[in-house]
């Protein structure tokens, strides 16, 4: 039977341990559970080999951030290869290790040749050697492990948790979701003013459609009765039209409406003034939600826009999430039901979730929708990714990737064939590298302005002088050639000498053959 060796990485360093006499548990894993509690059962089984403590603590730190990566440091493999028994190659090997992460034991196979095993018997050695670790290692003092592993669990969860302010997506979701809580409320609130204003004047209902202008109206006009020909100034700067607040005026003097007491009239005037303020409020979530879709998924929201982008964002959980993500999955993703539905059922799967709100999807006819769908969520997989993993602030690649999908358009609806990809993304690439650029030259020409006007001016100089230069040539050449006529010539034409010597030469030639014919006539 092979030999199995366990890797336990801790707070501390790397430990290796051979677990021998694997027979007497057995390979039963409730065996091992078993047998796991008890440190002299398990001490005859499980020995310590060798153990390579971390020069530092952030030492420490790069190591545990490479083992949660599955990627094997320098570090790991000097220490394998110096303790375990050499690899035959061509040879079936007489040992393996054993360690916890499957993807970490895949690449010390790929490098190493290490045979590596990760199941649920060598997670219960490894769970045993967790548990009784600081029997093993005679010179550990009490409490250095737990130290140990209290300032690495620190300094990993700050590692992970760090991140851009600027690019905090969790604010996207939060947003979204305060922003659709908020259109709730505001159409629940509009509504129960409308019925509690209504007793008092129900006719306001069918002139004043908007929710938030009603409540604005309801605020101004207070009772009814009181509303007369000297409001109407103010009325229309509240409603915007004259004429519909001369038809409120006339509305509320044939009304049918009860009469409300002073105190009910205060309390819909305070609750009119919250519904405003909820829709202002809503205004302004709304531009704070653009503001850091532009800062964080420029792109997508350049592509689908800034609501659509920031729901698929929160579907997803986050935008590294999204970028993850297929663009098959992202095609229905907010579908789930209807997906496990049609699948339970064996129907028609949907075709689309959350980018049915993109106004491209509307814009496509019935019989081009699915395959609008299935070519957009492809572009906001490829923005997704764009926007997650590049580090320069633009969205010169949505703007792109939008023009491809209006082609898309163009080609179902005209057959007008569109562009492809690859020129698209290499124009994106090169309008980028313009962009910066440009905003490179900026600070060189504020700083530099000086220069730049003495180089514009030497420059007009030897403009100038090479203006001179040409027109003495072209009054040499027009005498050597019998040219009677001068032609004026602008200051941005040149001429050179080569090309007029060479043409010269060729009209002497045309007139030395001409004599010679009439010679030989």
């Amino acid at each position: 039977m092979a030999a199995l060796y366990a890797l336990y990485e801790s707070a501390s360093g790397y430990s290796l341990f051979s677990a021998k006499g694997i027979d007497e548990i057995g390979q039963n894993v409730e065996a091992v559970r078993g047998s796991v509690a008890d440190l002299n059962r398990f001490g005859k089984v499980v020995n310590l080999v060798a153990f390579s403590p971390f020069s530092s603590a952030l030492d420490a730190l790069n190591q545990c951030n490479a083992v949660s990566e599955g990627h094997m440091t320098d570090e790991l493999r000097s220490f394998l290869e110096l303790n375990l028994p050499k690899v035959k190659e061509g040879k079936k090997q007489k040992f393996s290790l054993g360690v916890a992460e499957p993807k970490l034991g895949s690449h010390i196979y790929e490098v190493t040749k290490i045979p590596c095993q990760s199941n649920e018997f060598v997670l219960e050695i490894i769970r045993g050697l967790r548990l009784h670790f600081d029997q093993f290692i005679k010179n550990l003092k009490p409490g250095d492990l737990e130290k140990a592993q209290l300032g690495l669990g620190h300094s990993y969860s700050r590692a992970k948790v760090k991140f851009n302010v600027n690019r905090v997506d969790n604010m996207i979701i939060q947003a979204i979701f305060l922003l659709d809580t908020l259109d709730k409320d505001i159409n629940s609130f509009s509504m129960r003013i409308r019925e509690w204003y209504s007793w008092h004047f129900p006719e306001l209902v069918k002139i004043v459609n908007d929710n938030y202008l009603y409540a604005k109206v309801a605020k101004y006009v207070e009772d009814k009765s009181h509303l007369s020909e000297d409001k109407l100034s103010g009325l229309t700067d509240v409603v915007g039209d004259e004429d519909k607040a001369r038809e409120i005026i006339e509305a509320a003097k044939a009304s049918m409406g009860q009469d409300l007491s002073p105190i009910d009239l205060i309390n819909v005037k305070l609750f009119a003034q919250r519904v405003m303020d909820l829709a202002e409020y809503r205004k302004k979530l709304y531009d704070y939600l653009v503001t850091k879709m532009n800062d964080i998924a420029p792109n997508l929201a350049a592509l689908i826009g800034e609501v659509v982008g920031a729901r698929l964002i929160s579907h997803a959980g986050s935008l590294t999430n999204l970028a993850k993500c297929p663009s098959s999955t992202l095609q229905i993703l907010g579908a789930e039901k209807a997906l496990f539905r049609a699948l339970k059922t064996r129907g028609n799967t949907p075709k689309y979730g959350l980018i049915f709100h993109s106004s491209f999807i509307g814009r496509a006819s019935a019989r081009n929708k699915g395959r609008m769908a299935r070519y957009l969520a492809n572009k906001c997989s490829i923005a997704s990714r764009i926007d997650c993993f590049l580090e320069k602030n633009t969205n010169a690649f949505g703007e792109k990737l939008r023009e491809q999908v209006e082609e898309r358009l163009d080609f179902y609806d005209k057959g007008v064939a569109p562009r492809k990809n690859i020129d698209v993304m290499v124009s994106a690439l090169k309008t980028v590298e313009s962009n910066e650029n440009g905003k490179a030259a900026e600070p060189e020409n504020r700083d530099g302005g000086d220069g730049a006007e003495k180089k514009k001016k030497k420059e007009k100089r030897k403009r100038d002088a090479e203006e001179d230069e040409s027109e003495k040539t072209d009054k040499i050449n027009g005498e050597e050639g019998g040219v009677k006529k001068k032609k004026k010539k602008s200051k941005g034409e040149s001429t050179d000498h080569p090309s007029a010597t060479t043409e010269e030469k060729k009209k002497g030639k045309k007139k030395k053959k001409s004599r010679k014919e009439e010679d030989s006539e």
